[in-house]
């Protein structure tokens, strides 16, 4: 069962200030942020919604990417954690940043996205797979979901499944049952997937295809 979104909350803005040491416990791969944003194919202009942006560690690749004339939204449950992205947005003037506190289901934006990020952020989240969905409905055809996370590699699922759930439990409330990219991979034919570190890590991607274009499921 999912954690609600209370407990989400409070974990969260306990943890913020160390959110920091858990790229080097948990060994996640440089620059594996960097090429998920590379995934979503943003440009100059583009929009693009940041689900569970955190203390705001895809920010910076997010701005490099749409430049002076895109915007980014960035969702977050977690005040305190939207404190320290705040901070960042202040200190490098990105005016083109707006910073939404709340649940990703209900976010809306006032145009069609062009890309739409879970760093990290997927396997935490209630009802993850409807909102999945929302978000989908506000990509424009051609847009693009990225989903960057840790999975559990097929040579240590029955090894590590335990310790992973004992952990997730007691440190970020991921669920590592999840399978993130057979639900994106539901919901388009235009998918692919990319594993990191012998399977630890992984992104995947889909695109929003025109109506007339999918095929029947």
């Amino acid at each position: 069962m999912d954690p609600s979104r209370a407990t989400i909350k409070r974990r969260y803005d306990r943890v913020a200030p160390f959110l920091s040491l858990f790229d080097w416990l948990f060994f996640v791969p440089p620059n594996l942020r960097s090429k998920a944003v590379a995934k979503l194919d943003l440009h100059p202009g583009s929009r693009v919604l940041d689900i569970g942006c955190g203390t705001g560690k895809s920010l910076p690749h997010l701005r490099a990417a749409v430049g002076n004339t895109g915007y980014i939204y960035g969702v977050d449950i977690s005040p305190v954690m939207l404190q320290k992205t705040e901070q960042l947005r202040e200190h490098h003037h990105w005016h083109n940043l707006e910073l939404i506190e709340g649940d990703a289901t209900d976010v809306m934006v006032p145009a069609p996205l062009d890309g739409a990020l879970f760093s990290f952020s997927y396997n935490t989240i209630p009802n993850h797979s409807g909102v999945l969905r929302h978000v989908w409905q506000m990509l424009r055809p051609g847009g693009r979901v990225v989903i960057v996370d840790a999975k559990l590699p097929p040579w240590g699922r029955t090894l590590l499944l335990p310790f992973s759930l004992w952990l997730m439990k007691n440190t970020l409330l991921g669920n590592p049952l999840i399978r993130p990219w057979e639900e994106l991979r539901s919901i388009t034919d235009a998918f692919h997937m990319e594993e990191f570190q012998f399977g630890s890590y992984y992104i995947c991607c889909g695109i929003k295809l025109e109506p007339h274009k999918r095929s029947d499921r």
